[in-house]
């Protein structure tokens, strides 16, 4: 039988200079699984701890004193086995004594390490049989709230692409990216415009505008490759929302003004996916909104759901939104995360698998989704951590073909 060798635990830096987590996990000596865990700078309340009150350095410091002594031995191919020993090591409900991160990291590295064990790629090991299906890509194209200074409310314009490859459908977003440049180099001639943090691009302008300069861009694109697009807006409406009103820079709407607002939104410009368009915690307005224009796009949940099963459970006897985001350090484990993509498959709730804003080269996500048969990735345009994904789905799709 396989065994857990040894394992390895390190700081590295995220896209944003901060530091995190890579774990290397080595079995039977020979095969070694590495990952890197992400950090958010939207992050739901409801989310895992992603390190120790103390910190990272303790953290890092606990696992190497506390968890590695009891990680080896365990058998890599019981994801599910390990993934409640990682649990029993941590004792918390949320991870707050290990943190999430380094639980994440360590849990997907069992998995690629148990992958290699049994010489196989992680997307296929998950899948198991059966011919793998690409998800669409969903690119960041302008970017606002946490993720950038200066720019819109609303914190992602974003683009998705129909292709009838991954790569096709990856090269088009890049297009709508590089073309929206164009059209802000115009607008805004005597102003700079700059990138945040997933490389979108940032302009002193409202969410209506950037909307349209999206629909725009997108159009352009659409029509140049042949190709089904549309656009996809992330708005993390819980960072603008307080005191019972969601604030515009200024112009402040109650509850029933944000569904009539954005309902009029994905009215006029057919937006495809809608991410956290109210309040984590209304569940009751994510019902009404999604009684009005479910059939019409994607109502997607992330600080709502926050990957966990429980609120997962929740929204579905609500009825609240028809699609779920799925980030893995939300959770903290594989086998926590795959019981919520499980669940949403059950009840035909859409999924996109994301990124986060704070990222790694790690291309895991990427095998997660061609593995779960998840039908959207969520990771950004452009930047090295970003089409790190990328070109891993790509990789994927060649070895699909061959």
């Amino acid at each position: 039988m396989a065994k857990i060798s040894s394992a390895k635990i390190r700081k590295i830096i995220d896209s944003r200079g901060n530091a995190t987590v890579e774990v290397d996990i080595f079995v039977d000596g020979k095969y070694m699984g590495r990952a890197a865990a992400p950090a958010g700078a939207s992050k739901g309340a409801f989310e895992v701890k992603d390190y120790p009150e103390e910190g990272i350095d303790f953290g890092i410091m606990q696992f190497r004193s506390v968890a590695i002594p009891k990680i080896v031995g365990s058998d890599p191919l019981d994801q599910k086995g390990f993934d409640k020993l990682l649990h029993e090591i941590d004792g918390s409900d949320d991870f707050a004594v290990m943190g999430g991160n380094i639980a994440i990291a360590t849990s997907l590295a069992v998995a690629k390490a148990a992958a290699k064990s049994e010489g196989m790629e992680l997307y296929r090991m998950m899948l198991k049989k059966g011919k793998a299906k690409m998800p669409y890509p969903v690119g960041n194209i302008i970017g606002g709230g946490k993720h950038a200074i200066n720019g819109t409310t609303m914190q992602e314009f974003l683009s998705v692409a129909f292709g009838k490859t991954y790569s096709d459908s990856a090269f088009a977003n890049t297009i709508v990216h590089k073309r929206t440049g164009e059209l802000l180099k115009k607008r805004f001639s005597d102003y700079p415009i700059g990138l945040g943090d997933e490389k979108a691009w940032v302009a002193a302008m409202g969410d209506m505008e950037a909307v349209q300069t999206l629909s725009d861009a997108i159009s352009y694109t659409s029509e140049k490759t042949g190709m089904a697009m549309g656009p996809a807006i992330d708005l993390a409406a819980s960072s603008f929302y307080a005191d019972g009103m969601y604030d515009y820079k200024g112009r402040k709407l109650t509850t029933p003004e944000q569904i009539e607002f954005i309902s009029g939104i994905v009215e006029k410009f057919s937006v495809k996916i809608l991410e956290d368009p109210l309040d984590e915690n209304d569940f009751e307005g994510f019902a009404e909104l999604t009684k009005r224009i479910g059939k019409k796009t994607i109502i997607v949940g992330d600080d709502l759901f926050v990957t966990n099963k429980k609120r997962l459970s929740q929204g579905i006897k609500m009825g609240a939104a028809n699609g779920v985001l799925i980030k893995p350090n939300q959770i903290g484990t594989l086998s926590d995360m795959i019981e919520t993509v499980e669940l949403a498959k059950k009840h035909n709730y859409e999924m996109v698998i994301s990124h986060r804003s704070g990222e790694t080269e790690d291309s895991t996500i990427a095998h997660l989704a061609v593995g779960l048969g998840i039908g959207y990735i969520k990771t950004g345009t452009i930047g090295g951590e970003r089409t790190a994904k990328h070109n891993e789905l790509i990789r994927i799709e060649e070895m699909e073909r061959a």
